[in-house]
Parts: structure tokens; C-alpha cells; sequence
């Protein structure tokens, strides 16, 4: 462009096809050369921006494929994962583990990866084209190695900052989680918030918890906003150095100001891969602490397994028993020696004081937990033996606490059923006492019963529950302390429904001012993870001092409010 040809210094042998360029590029007239030039960065820069746009959108693309695949194993092995695991970590810290963690994840796959691969690419290039312009335009190798010597050095404090990021960012990631947590207490706990006029309280504790994340938060900002100038002030350094010693050189004559500019050019070219490098590794830095917690889910191990070639229990014909049975949560034993058996067809009551092990020994039937010694039969085989789901299925279970889901009547009574059958679903909700209250709803079965069903009365509530097991239609039920919180007028109606279903099964029931505990086969009292007596009601009410004591305080008033003996 300035009319001088292209030469290389003296004594310089470039191979054939440089010579061959160079020779081609001094023959063109200048104007030809500088409209091919403007024509070639036109080009360039075009197609530069195309596969820029192809990059990011595939690589957001890959990103979200990713994380979709990694919720999706999260919230598998979260079903995978035993009921002992749920007992030890909140709600709250789990649901981070899909949305919190795994957007830092995205957000690294996106913006990270496609730079990891790439520009080390891109510095490979330029120290080539830096080795080339020494090779073949004179530039002094004192050059070459402060360019790939000293700019290595520039990432040893990246490094040690990323060390220090990925642990802020582990920190900062478990305390969303606090605050995930204590969202879903408060929000699902609102009414006794409001009923105890803890609002300012509540306040007061999540303005606390969001502080402390604020802090993590900018702490890990200010680490992760440093890199890039850190690394851009200590390459201007030598980039500086270099263009003082390069320049004295070109003013001597020792270098021409073509080859000068190339290597310059290559010099500040080196810039952008090192900084984009240094952002990435912090980035990476953040998504491998997330990983970190991702992976301590996975590894997880799953206590109740089931075991290869597990038997299906096709139908329920004898009975259940415990044999031996001892078991504990943690330190203490919660069952000791626990030793009974209930036929098919009986009715069998458990009752004692609250944390006496009643719900516990219940639970050991679905295979909820599994016993540290003794064992669970079902028809005499180990429940260990068998296959979960085929055990499960052949159990109904009603609890205190009633679980509905935000959906309709009709699916929460035909929860596990994909073919509603509309004459046996409209059967069970009036066995159940539950199908007047139904219709009248605005859109009959169709209503939306809002979240844990709080559109609907606790009563409502139960019975659609206790809806819901006999449309499974199981031959063994379990009854947690059905009626406990209701009042006397949905007791009674409560009390019908269970009268309807437990008709022809085998019926195990905590007890809780119900019926079916005079009426039981066998009533069983449990105190202190121990059974202290067995026997009817009669013989319970003249020979146990505690099953006359508990009488008296829950059942007697039972019958006082009206309720059938």
C-alpha cells in the first residue's frame, strides 16, 4: 500500500510457496492490491460473524440439552434415594440441587466450553505465526521468549484466584440452598406464621440469610471481575516492554516496520485468548463447585435396593409378621425385639404414646426402611426378597397428614392409574363419603384442589385420601392416625368411609379415637419401641394399666363427643 515491495532480510530462505505469495503480491499493481485486501475483509468479517452466531447457538443448545439431562438424573435418583435420606436433608437444599446448581452449570457450558477448545487453538496460531515472523523476518528471539515465557506467568495469580473463587462459589451455592429451604418452610407454613404474628421474625431471619448470600455473592464477583484486568494490566506490561525493544530495533534498521507490525499485530492477537482463558477458568471454577454437589447426589448410595432376581408378589394369601425386628434411625433403637403377626382378613390395632415406635413399625412393611436385624415377611417370604413395586402395590396407606397434589379430584383419586375408570371412581368417592362434597364443586371432579389440597377442609382432604386407596383396591391397608386432626363432624364421616374400606382386608391401624379398635382382632400396646401387651379390648382395659390410661384420655372422649363405640 505504501509502494514498497515486500522483502525479507538478508540471508532469510523462506520455503517455495511464501516465496511464491510474496513474489505474486509485489507484482500486483497497488490499487488491485488494496481492493482485494478491502474485498478479503469484507469476507472475513462476514463469514467471522456467521460462525459466531452458529457457535453460540449451538453451544446454548448443547447447554441446555445438558442441563435438561442433568435434571432429569437428579430428580430420578431423588425418587431412586430412600426414605432415610429425605429424613436428613431438606426440601428446600434438594430442589437447589435442580435449579440453582445446574443453571451454573448451563451457564458454564455455554460460555466456557466453546473458549476452552478454541482459543488455545488461537494461541497456538499466533505463537506459530510469532515463530514464523522469527524464522523469516529477522525478529530477535528475545522477542519470541518474553512472548512465550513471560505470558504463561501472567496466569499463575489466575489460577490461585480460581482456587479461592471455586470455594466461595461452594459456599455461596449451599447457602441458596439455606434460602431455597426456608422459602418452602415459610411459604407452606404461612398459616402458623401469621396465626403466631411471626411475620417481622420471618423477616428479619430471611433478611439475614440473603445478606450472608449477598456478601458471598459480591465476594465472589469481585474475585471473578479482577481476573480479566489483572490479566490485561500485566499483558500491557509486556506488551509494552515488547513494543519499546521492538521499536528501538525498527528505528536501527534491524527490523523492517512490515515484520514489526505483523508481530505486533501477533502480540496484541495473544491478548484475547489469555483473557478469555482466564474469565473461563474462573467461570469453570464456579460450575465445578456446583458439580461438586451435583456429583455427592449421584453418589448417594440407594439403602433400600432391590436385590437381582427379586420375586414379584403376584397376590397376598397368608400374612404379615415381624420376626426379631430391631431398628433405629441413628444412635438409639426406635424398635427392639419386635415379634407379631397379623393373618389376612384381621384387623390389627397398634396404640401407645407418641414416639412409642407405632408409625415406624408400619413403615417397615412398604419397605420404607429396612430393620438393622430381624426381618419383615410377607406370606413368609423377606420382604428383601421380593420386588419393591409389586409389594407396594398390594398396600394402601392413609395418613394423619394428608398428601394431595395440585391437580384435580379425578387425578388425585386416580393417582397411579393412567385409565380412569369413571363408574369405579364415582363407587369409591361415595364408599369413601366423599363424592356429595364432589359435585358440588364448580367444576365437579375436575376442580383444582390447589397445593397439598389447601382449597379443600381437612376432612375433605382425608376422605378424598382414603378415595384414592380404595381405587388402588390393595388387600392390606394401613391406617396412621387417620382422624387425629379433625373435628367431630368430619371424624364421623371419616370413620364411615374407613368402615366401607376395610371390609375383606387386612387392616393394620394406628389408633386414634377409630372404631375398628374395639372391634380389632388384636390390639397391640407399643411403648418405648417395645410391644408391652397384646390382647381385645376388654382383656386390654383389666390387665394393662397404660391401654386403660390412654383409653381414658382418647377414647372416652370420643364417645362423650358422639362418636360410634
Amino acid at each position: 500500500i505504501t509502494g514498497k515491495n515486500i522483502a525479507l532480510p538478508p540471508g532469510v530462505a523462506p520455503p517455495a510457496f511464501i516465496q511464491l505469495g510474496i513474489d505474486k503480491v509485489n507484482e500486483l499493481p497497488r490499487i488491485q492490491l488494496l481492493n482485494i485486501m478491502t474485498v478479503i475483509v469484507v469476507v472475513i468479517f462476514i463469514c467471522k460473524g456467521l460462525f459466531e452466531y452458529l457457535k453460540t447457538y449451538l453451544m446454548s443448545d448443547v447447554s441446555e440439552r445438558v442441563i435438561r439431562d442433568v435434571k432429569n438424573d437428579i430428580y430420578r435418583k431423588l425418587q431412586d434415594l430412600s426414605m432415610d435420606f429425605f429424613s436428613h436433608n431438606p426440601t428446600g437444599k434438594l430442589m437447589s440441587r435442580i435449579t440453582h446448581d445446574a443453571a451454573v452449570i448451563r451457564d458454564s457450558i455455554g460460555s466456557g466450553v466453546a473458549d476452552t477448545f478454541s482459543q488455545p487453538i488461537e494461541l497456538f496460531f499466533y505463537i506459530v505465526l510469532l515463530v514464523g515472523l522469527k524464522m523469516y523476518g529477522g525478529v530477535p528471539w528475545s522477542f519470541i521468549l518474553v512472548s512465550v515465557v513471560v505470558f504463561p506467568l501472567i496466569l499463575l495469580p489466575v489460577v490461585r484466584i480460581g482456587k479461592r473463587l471455586r470455594k466461595i462459589s461452594r459456599t455461596s451455592q449451599e447457602q441458596a440452598g439455606d434460602i431455597n429451604n426456608m422459602l418452602l418452610e415459610t411459604i407452606s407454613g404461612i398459616k402458623l406464621v401469621k396465626s403466631f404474628g411471626m411475620e417481622d421474625y420471618e423477616c428479619e431471619s430471611f433478611r439475614k440469610k440473603n445478606q450472608e448470600y449477598y456478601d458471598l455473592t459480591i465476594k465472589s464477583i469481585k474475585k471473578m471481575k479482577m481476573v480479566s484486568p489483572l490479566t490485561e494490566s500485566m499483558m500491557v506490561v509486556c506488551v509494552a516492554a515488547i513494543l519499546w525493544i521492538a521499536g528501538r530495533s525498527m528505528i536501527s534498521g534491524e527490523l523492517s516496520f512490515g515484520v514489526f507490525a505483523a508481530f505486533l499485530a501477533a502480540i496484541f492477537s495473544l491478548m484475547k485468548p489469555f483473557k478469555k482463558l482466564s474469565n473461563v477458568y474462573g467461570i469453570n471454577q464456579q460450575a465445578l463447585a456446583a458439580a461438586d454437589r451435583i456429583f455427592q447426589l449421584y453418589d448417594t448410595p440407594v439403602s433400600i435396593k432391590e436385590r437381582p432376581g427379586a420375586r414379584k408378589l403376584e397376590k397376598f394369601t397368608e400374612s404379615i409378621s415381624f420376626e426379631k425386628v430391631w431398628f433405629k434411625y441413628e444412635k438409639d433403637f426406635v424398635l427392639e425385639d419386635i415379634n407379631l403377626t397379623v393373618k389376612k382378613g384381621e384387623i390389627l390395632a397398634l396404640v401407645g404414646p407418641s414416639g412409642g415406635g407405632k408409625s415406624t413399625l408400619v413403615n417397615l412393611i412398604p419397605r420404607f426402611y429396612d430393620p438393622v436385624s430381624g426381618s419383615v415377611r410377607v406370606d413368609g417370604q423377606d420382604i428383601r426378597e421380593l420386588d419393591i413395586r409389586s409389594l407396594r402395590d398390594k398396600i394402601g396407606l392413609v395418613t394423619q397428614e394428608t398428601l394431595l397434589f395440585n391437580d384435580t379430584v379425578r387425578a388425585n383419586i386416580c393417582y397411579g392409574h393412567t385409565d380412569v375408570d369413571e363408574k369405579q371412581l364415582i363407587a369409591v368417592s361415595k364408599a369413601a363419603n366423599a363424592h356429595m362434597f364432589i359435585k358440588d364443586f364448580p367444576q365437579g371432579y375436575d376442580t383444582v384442589i390447589g397445593e397439598r389440597g389447601l382449597k379443600i377442609s381437612g376432612g375433605q382432604r382425608q376422605r378424598i385420601a382414603i378415595a384414592r386407596a380404595i381405587y388402588k383396591n390393595p388387600p392390606i391397608l394401613i391406617f396412621d392416625e387417620a382422624t387425629s386432626q379433625l373435628d367431630t363432624e368430619s371424624e364421623k364421616l371419616v370413620q364411615e368411609a374407613i368402615n366401607n374400606l376395610v371390609k375383606g382386608r387386612t387392616v393394620i391401624v394406628i389408633a386414634h379415637r377409630l372404631s375398628t379398635v374395639k372391634h380389632a382382632n388384636k390390639i397391640v400396646v407399643i411403648s418405648g419401641g417395645k410391644i408391652s401387651d397384646s390382647g381385645s379390648h376388654e382383656d386390654l382395659l383389666r390387665k394393662n394399666p397404660l391401654y386403660k390410661k390412654l383409653y381414658t384420655m382418647q377414647f372416652a372422649e370420643g364417645e362423650e363427643a358422639g362418636l360410634e363405640p
